[in-house]
């Protein structure tokens, strides 16, 4: 085992884009862990839009990343040492550990994983938090009915690809948004979604208006901005609209962008509603084991795109806001 833990901390707010001086990479000894802890070698990261979020000032749903502190991150690795019952080591986990090599973490806060049944990075894609936000967002939130249109914007990300084909399961007419002709590919002949519009190749209100003619019923959105501007345009009576994130807006030096056409809410007794994947946590086991059934039996894919090296963790992470990953970004930290 390596005598130092390398971690990425926090050193300054970003302004705009994610800049590699607003962390410091360093050494620290590797930690002990403490009664009802665990000690963690990370084997792979979670690289999510939420992160970006985590590094500002303010109110949100969880507290911001402090300055000088590891940079909050979602991961999955091997206990290497135990102070509590329910792990011994060799035992895989997932859960916060941060941006570093090595953790400490109550057991309490841990959650068994199994990488003999399926790849680390899966537990950190469809089978850990993009899929649970996927599968309450679409199912709480978007409530869909079989034979409904379901359009959803960042469709071949690590949430919209398990969002379209759970849609798909429950019946209904799947449309993704996506960034890309490969992308869009993807989609349709890949994850067996009804059409796709490559919003870099088209105006998406035209988009919309050829793959869903009759509207729209439900609408899941990771982006915001244009785009949650077009499709607003398209809602059918009683539309529901579940407001995942704003990855197109994220960045932004100027005011969050608004939507200007909300009012079509009004007109078609629409509802908009955000949400947040921990309010369901009670709730994962029960769909992580429907999914993994939906998995066994090839009728639940994903993809991930992995990269590697810790030290270039603000590169990695600024390739969401560009459009650069296909599939779930996952940082893998140690070598298998």
């Amino acid at each position: 085992m390596s005598e130092q833990n390398t971690q990425v901390k926090l050193i300054k707010r970003p302004v705009g884009e994610v800049q590699n001086s607003d962390f410091e990479v360093g050494q620290a000894p590797i930690p002990e862990p403490r009664d009802g802890e665990v000690l963690i070698k990370v084997h792979s990261l979670s690289l999510d839009p939420a992160m970006r979020g985590w590094m500002n000032e303010g109110k949100s749903y969880v507290p911001p990343v402090g300055i000088g502190e590891v940079m909050r991150a979602l991961g999955a690795g091997q206990v290497i040492r135990s102070r509590d019952a329910k792990f011994k080591e060799g035992d895989w986990v997932s859960g916060i550990v941060g941006v570093q090599e090595y953790a400490a973490v109550p057991a309490k806060e841990l959650t068994p994983i199994d990488p003999s049944l399926a790849p680390v990075a899966k537990y950190l894609g469809v089978l850990g938090m993009p899929g649970m936000t996927a599968y309450f967002g679409l199912l709480e939130v978007g409530q869909p009915k079989e034979g409904e249109t379901v359009v959803i914007s960042g469709a071949a990300g690590a949430v919209g690809q398990v969002v379209g084909q759970v849609a798909k399961l429950k019946g209904c007419k799947v449309v993704g948004i996506a960034g890309g002709p490969e992308k869009c590919r993807f989609l349709t002949e890949e994850l067996g979604f009804d059409g796709a519009i490559d919003y870099k190749a088209e105006d998406v209100k035209a988009g919309l208006k050829r793959t869903c003619p009759d509207g729209v019923d439900v609408f899941f959105d990771n982006v915001g901005g244009d785009i949650l501007d077009a499709v607003l345009t398209r809602l059918r009576m009683h539309a529901r609209i579940a407001i995942c994130g704003a990855i197109s807006q994220y960045n932004n030096t100027t005011p969050v962008k608004g939507p200007s056409n909300y009012m079509s809410l009004l007109v078609n007794r629409a509802r908009m509603q955000g949400l947040v994947v921990f309010d369901y946590r009670h709730q994962y086991a029960a769909a992580a084991q429907e999914m993994a059934g939906w998995m066994a039996q090839g009728k639940l894919k994903s993809k991930e795109h992995i990269v590697r090296g810790i030290e270039q963790f603000p590169e990695h992470l600024m390739m969401l806001f560009r459009g650069e990953n296909f599939g779930k970004l996952v940082l893998q930290v140690a070598e298998d």
